[in-house]
């Protein structure tokens, strides 16, 4: 077989995140687990490899993601498998396998991870991207809606960016409603269909909401149908009484009745938060209600609802509003003069780093310039220099590099001066 010296790339659509941009990652991360320990939610880490028939039956036959965008194939033993493309059907699954109904009533997950689409890659939208999201299964209440959206309320008030984004709601009603208003929209638009995309031409009996969410024939969807028109008094009572917690939580917000979401398992409550500084794909979070899912999935009857907000487009819009996370130097760079000297500030910043103080040091032999220029570029805290006479005295001086100033100190004290600070 025959080899190209041609470098191996990224699959198309797939990013890699480098060490300059971890630091900002790695704090929306930390950022994100901080707010929702505080909203009394628990992780969960679920397969990225599910069965395909996970999503067929959640997600729906009918939807873009399983029609034309999952990573389908079958395995060795024939079995299909599917690499997940969103998170909520991953987590009932779970839910209803370790039957984590019967240890509470009310169970709140989240989870954090990759999820994968065979999309057309532009800003916002990859096709293996990050999310993190959250569920509250087995809880009707109002209140619970309230509670997910006021938790990603907080999330972007935390990263800064609150201010950049506007929260949408609307509600798609219980299932007497949405079929109601699934009729108003097929006999609304079947009359004008011929004029639409293929897409819509299809949907129009499989799934004609999506029709309103068509980004090719939005300007054909003037004066269709509102949901809100066809809401049963108890459905309606249920969003008077979100949009009343909202207003009470100081949640900003406003109502949008052709939010649909992509995904036949929603009903009731629905919504996003919108950005206009990520182009086309403006949701940054979003999510509603889906009290039929569980039991779609051969579970209980069991009430559920979750959002997901993707990590690339929070960092992008974190970034642009000035919120950075620079990922700090070692606390100490110790700099050798001599290959005496070299050996043992190997052997100290080996000691001092298993002791959880992190030091840096030149591999190579290279001048006292060089090993101070090069502290200088990994922000080093302090520098501490070692030759032949520090070694014989054991003692050197400790420079704080944001100000030159010094003071001796012990070599076998290191550790415990650096935890002064």
């Amino acid at each position: 077989m025959s080899h190209s010296n041609e470098p191996v790339r990224s699959v198309k659509g797939m990013n890699d995140v480098l060490p300059a941009d971890a630091p900002l990652w790695q704090r929306v991360e930390a950022i994100s687990h901080e707010v929702l320990s505080s909203f009394g939610f628990r992780e969960i880490r679920t397969n990225i490899l599910e069965p395909t028939r996970l999503f067929s039956r959640s997600v729906g036959e009918a939807t873009d993601i399983v029609e034309k965008e999952m990573y389908t194939f079958s395995d060795r033993s024939g079995e299909s498998l599917t690499l997940r493309p969103e998170g909520t059907a991953g987590v009932v699954r779970a839910y209803i396998e370790h039957k984590l109904h019967t240890e509470d009533r009310i169970s709140k997950l989240w989870y954090l991870g990759p999820m994968y689409r065979h999309e057309r890659p532009q800003r916002g939208r990859f096709r293996q991207f990050h999310q993190v999201g959250a569920e509250i299964l087995g809880g009707a209440e109002p209140a619970i809606d309230v509670t997910i959206i006021a938790l990603v309320d907080t999330l972007l008030e935390r990263l800064g960016i609150r201010k950049k984004v506007s929260l949408e709601i609307s509600t798609l009603g219980d299932m007497e409603s949405r079929i109601a208003f699934r009729a108003a929209i097929q006999n609304h638009f079947r009359p004008l269909i011929g004029g639409f995309c293929a897409d819509c031409q299809r949907r129009i009996d499989t799934n004609p909401l999506r029709i309103l969410d068509c980004k090719v024939d939005m300007d054909k969807t003037g004066g269709a149908p509102s949901g809100l028109d066809f809401l049963n008094d108890p459905s309606r009572r249920h969003f008077e009484t979100v949009k009343h917690g909202l207003a009470s939580a100081g949640v900003r917000h406003i109502i949008n009745p052709r939010i649909v979401r992509g995904l036949d398992y929603y009903c009731h409550t629905v919504f996003e938060f919108v950005s206009q500084e990520l182009g086309a794909q403006g949701t940054v979070a979003a999510g509603g209600r889906y009290d039929g899912l569980v039991e779609e999935l051969g579970g209980p009857p069991t009430p559920g609802m979750g959002f997901a907000a993707g990590i690339e487009r929070l960092v992008d819009l974190a970034r642009t509003a000035g919120f950075t996370a620079d990922e700090p130097g070692p606390a100490v760079f110790l700099v050798s003069v001599g290959e005496k000297a070299r050996h043992e500030t190997q052997r100290l910043a080996l000691a001092l780093c298993r002791e959880g103080i992190p030091a840096g040091i030149d591999y190579g032999a290279k001048s006292l310039k060089s090993q101070m220029r090069y502290a200088d570029r990994l922000k080093a805290k302090y520098v501490a220099v070692l030759g032949d006479s520090e070694l014989e005295s054991g003692k050197t001086r400790l420079k704080l590099m944001s100000d030159g100033t010094e003071r001796e100190i012990r070599l076998d004290n290191l550790a415990v001066e650096l935890r002064k600070g």
